[in-house]
């Protein structure tokens, strides 16, 4: 089993009439604070968003997904795989054959990613703005509490 999460996750306490979003939040072991972390991660972002129109062998999915290593693959695809999201199809033929797809669940996901991404697209330029703006002022108060103390003397 993987490290973080248990074989019988805590269900997020109430219902839809008391919901509250950050009750997910504070406990390790909900199992909506789990889902979460799984599928929001970069890794599987970009998996689901690479397999949503087809269905790729593991070199292929590495070749598309620039920075990952072999292991952390693995690891995305397996965990995945485990979720529901992805189906691993194994081949009987040498050498083996293993291609990866996105189950009907990972299919509806993927809206909700590209929701994201397009999101992401239209508010770039106010994010880079915001940045800048956040950095020169970070810059300034750095180079404020950096003179010496014998500076004003």
């Amino acid at each position: 089993m993987e490290e973080g999460t248990s074989k019988e996750p805590t269900p997020c306490v109430g219902n839809q009439d008391d919901y509250d979003a950050l009750q997910w939040d504070v406990r390790e072991g909900c199992e909506v604070r789990q889902i979460l972390d799984r599928v929001a991660d970069k890794w599987s972002l970009l998996v689901i968003a690479i397999l949503e129109s087809r269905t790729l062998r593991f070199t292929e999915l590495r070749r598309e997904i620039d920075g990952i290593s072999q292991r952390m693959l693995t690891v995305t695809l397996r965990q995945l795989e485990r979720d529901g999201l992805v189906r691993r199809t194994v081949y009987p033929v040498v050498p083996p054959r293993v291609d990866y797809a996105l189950t009907p669940m990972g299919t509806t996901l993927h809206t909700t990613i590209r929701s994201l991404v397009t999101w992401t697209e239209e508010h770039q330029e106010r994010i880079a703005e915001a940045r800048a703006r956040y950095d020169a002022r970070a810059d300034a108060e750095a180079g404020l509490s950096a003179e010496p103390a014998s500076a004003g003397r």
